[in-house]
């Protein structure tokens, strides 16, 4: 049988199925999903095959942990910090070494490459459906590739075809996603926290809150967007970020300090999308994929995580700079950066120590410390923004509005969007249970979109260049 080509080629789904293999069976006729006949045993319907494989799928990724097989010890920033001089950290392939992986990389891959086979042979390579769980158990097999080259500029490689790069143009074949992070750099650096003369100055928005109470306040927060189905919140010593967002719950870290604002962020990030998409997913009989993020689905999720902070007008200029900051830093170890150059850029943009070297190391674990080879998941961030602001509006502009809730079935990628909704009506999947309010009720955001088409008509220079007489008046 011929070797499985990369997630997300082209060739991904169409050199799996070998000419000895039995034939494949038909593929869906207007819309009508055909029964799949096993070679022994009873017959099997569609959606039974699609759950199986599904399952399979599921079951294959549990042990795999990216940012925990990519952790660092906590004696390496002790180390680093304390340091005079400073030197790049002792990280390289060795280090990961001896971090467990928890699981065999042959046996794994060989693991996801059969299911891929099952996939192409029971649905066929033509099934829409078949495509999207081709895609992802064959990303999944990518992921143990990558992990099995930490601290290698292999690692780095995987990463970028994976994740994506500051380097990446957007659909409008022009701008890149560095075009972006640079543009927001030289306006974000002049926006400080909203205030200034006549309007009381900035407000305060001081972090006295621990993580225990914070685990409480947004626990009640959640307990009142999801009713039955029970999400915790607690706090936890193991976690590196602030706060992380697992299957049914969300993490606060055990140490860390939050304001008000802070725990407005958290719930709408981490509660209303990054845990509502998880346990939509797990609501799917069949489509059980979706519960579990692959990267091809890190753009969507962590983009409509931002993008639902600024429709709640909770995000500040600060965390909009932090997430754009990545962009720029991301980019920069690309092109050669090592980790002293990165952590001191951040110092120049008044990050505290321990937030640099937070932030430095973000971009290089399981990467190469000297530069040139970064982890470059933190541009999916802002690149996901844009994106889904431009799926959102394109949806609307093209009367496809059903469409947007869609974001909300598990974890997508936009291209999944209208093969799963097509595959609402037979039961293959099941509509989203939990949406945040301005998904539930598209209104608002029509409007919004409406008048964005305009405003991007508008030419902006000679708009700005009016204004810019306005204020000298």
């Amino acid at each position: 049988m011929p070797p499985l080509a990369a997630a997300g080629t082209p060739a991904a789904a169409s050199t799996v199925h070998a000419a000895n293999d039995p034939p494949l069976p038909a593929t869906t006729w207007a819309g009508v999903s055909p029964l799949v006949a096993p070679t022994t045993g009873p017959w099997r319907s569609y959606k039974e095959t699609v759950a199986q494989l599904a399952e399979r799928i599921v079951e294959a990724q549990r042990p795999i942990r990216v940012l925990q097989a990519l952790r660092w010890d906590d004696s390496v920033e002790t180390g680093f910090l304390k340091g005079r001089p400073r030197e790049n950290p002792k990280i390289d392939s060795t280090y990961y070494d001896k971090v467990d992986l928890g699981f065999d990389v042959r046996t794994k891959c060989d693991e996801f490459e059969a299911i891929a086979r099952d996939i192409e042979h029971n649905l066929g390579a033509s099934d829409p459906i078949a495509a999207i769980m081709l895609a992802t158990a064959l990303e999944y097999r990518d992921v143990v590739q990558m992990l099995a080259a930490r601290g290698t500029p292999a690692f780095y490689a995987s990463s970028r075809r994976l994740y994506g790069s500051p380097k990446d143009k957007f659909p409008d074949g022009r701008l890149s996603v560095r075009d972006l992070g640079q543009l927001l750099y030289g306006l974000l650096t002049k926006v400080d926290e909203w205030g200034g003369p006549g309007f009381g100055g900035s407000p305060a928005y001081p972090r006295t809150i621990d993580a225990t109470e914070a685990a409480r306040q947004l626990g009640e927060r959640l307990a009142a967007f999801f009713g039955d189905a029970h999400v915790r919140v607690e706090a936890d010593n193991g976690i590196l970020a602030d706060a992380a967002a697992g299957s049914d719950y969300v993490k606060v870290r055990t140490g860390a300090k939050f304001s008000d604002r802070d725990i407005d962020i958290l719930e709408v990030h981490e509660g209303w999308v990054h845990v509502a998409t998880s346990l939509n997913g797990q609501q799917q009989p069949v489509a059980k994929w979706l519960a579990k993020g692959p990267p091809r689905t890190a753009a969507v999720q962590e983009g409509l995580a931002a993008l639902v902070e600024m429709f709640t007008f909770r995000t500040h200029p600060r965390r909009a700079r932090r997430l754009n900051d990545r962009i720029l830093a991301v980019d920069k170890a690309e092109d050669g950066a090592d980790f002293l150059d990165v952590f001191e850029w951040f110092r120049t943009e008044g990050y505290d120590e321990q937030e640099c070297f937070n932030n430095t190391r973000r971009i290089f674990r399981g990467g190469v410390v000297t530069g040139g080879a970064p982890f470059t998941k933190d541009a999916c961030y802002c690149k996901g923004i844009v994106l889904n602001y431009a799926f959102i509006r394109s949806a609307i502009q093209h009367n496809r509005l059903d469409l947007i809730p869609m974001l909300f079935l598990g974890k997508v990628a936009h291209e999944d969007v209208p093969v799963l909704a097509r595959r609402i009506a037979d039961g293959v999947v099941k509509p989203p249970r939990f949406l945040p309010p301005m998904f539930r009720d598209l209104n608002g955001l029509a409007i919004w979109m409406a008048y964005s088409t305009f405003f991007s008509l508008l030419g902006s220079d000679a708009i700005a260049d009016h204004y810019a007489k306005v204020f000298l008046l």
